[in-house]
């Protein structure tokens, strides 16, 4: 491999877990700053947490909304354009058309252009008595696309948090040529401990490809307490960096070198029985 192939097999990646507020703009300066702190660093592409501009809750989306463009958007375009960075913005509310909201991320490129925006396609409705209930689908509406962009690197799948349940949208993801998944997310205190880092290293394992994960950092004040440990996982499924509680940037150096090994050595692609079964989308 030359030189050049193989400084393009590498690039470093990081999640910046946050403390959000109830106070908009200072969660936008803060974001701000720790993607600056992070390209200091050598990031090349930096995760957001889900809905880093605001509380996370059902009582929240409507007053935090915003459309596209809007304040945080343009934010998170000039932050990406300032610092030459890939950008996948966490979420935000989004008011959409017909007075809809969506729980929405938006990626941009190094030049401040929109690469996409994925609206998140599975609402978190869940009811664990005595310990949660939640129901997004009270105020928001479910996302109906899947979402990928290229980089110089590698191509990248987009979920939001409940998203990474489903096993299939990150098969559909790998099929379609994506090495890397990155899913902002806030996992609470229930789920956050016994299926936070399972999911994401299950979905790293299945698919052979590398999963990162961006939580708000956790705030015992807050309606919605968030578990945090954002976390990279590897191709082999192991977590190669991992925040605590508190809000943190961390950093992983992604190797699509080793990725395509681990695939040579272990190649399950090429060993699935599609005559017997299949994932399909409608899109």
């Amino acid at each position: 491999m030359s030189s050049a192939a193989k400084a393009m097999s590498k690039f470093r990646l990081a999640v910046v877990q946050m403390r959000v507020t109830s106070v908009k703009a200072e969660n936008l300066s803060r974001a701000r700053k720790l993607v600056k702190e992070a390209a200091g660093k050598g990031s090349q592409l930096v995760l957001l947490p889900e809905c880093f501009n605001s509380p996370y809750g059902t009582s929240f989306f409507s007053q935090y909304s915003e459309r596209i463009p809007g304040e945080s958007s343009e934010m998170l375009s000039e932050t990406a354009r300032e610092n030459q960075v890939y950008l996948v913005g966490g979420s935000i509310p989004e008011a959409g058309e017909g007075g809809r909201l969506y729980n929405s991320c938006l990626v941009f490129g190094p030049d401040g252009e929109l690469l996409l925006k994925h609206r998140k396609i599975h609402l978190f409705d869940i009811d664990i008595p005595g310990k949660i209930r939640f129901q997004e689908s009270e105020t928001l509406s479910p996302g109906s696309g899947l979402s990928m962009f290229q980089t110089p690197f590698c191509k990248v799948g987009v979920g939001i948090c409940y998203d990474m349940r489903f096993a299939e949208l990150a098969q559909l993801y790998s099929r379609r040529g994506c090495e890397l998944l990155v899913y902002p997310g806030a996992f609470n205190m229930t789920t956050g401990p016994a299926h936070w880092e399972l999911l994401q290293r299950a979905r790293a394992l299945d698919n052979q490809l590398y999963v990162a994960t961006a939580s708000p950092a956790r705030d015992e004040t807050s309606s919605y307490v968030a578990w945090g440990h954002s976390s990279v996982v590897s191709p082999w499924g192991e977590v190669i960096s991992k925040a605590g509680p508190e809000e943190a940037v961390i950093y992983a150096d992604v190797d699509l070198q080793y990725l395509a090994d681990i695939r040579q050595q272990i190649p399950v692609t090429a060993q699935r029985r599609d005559d017997l079964y299949e994932v399909t989308s409608t899109q």
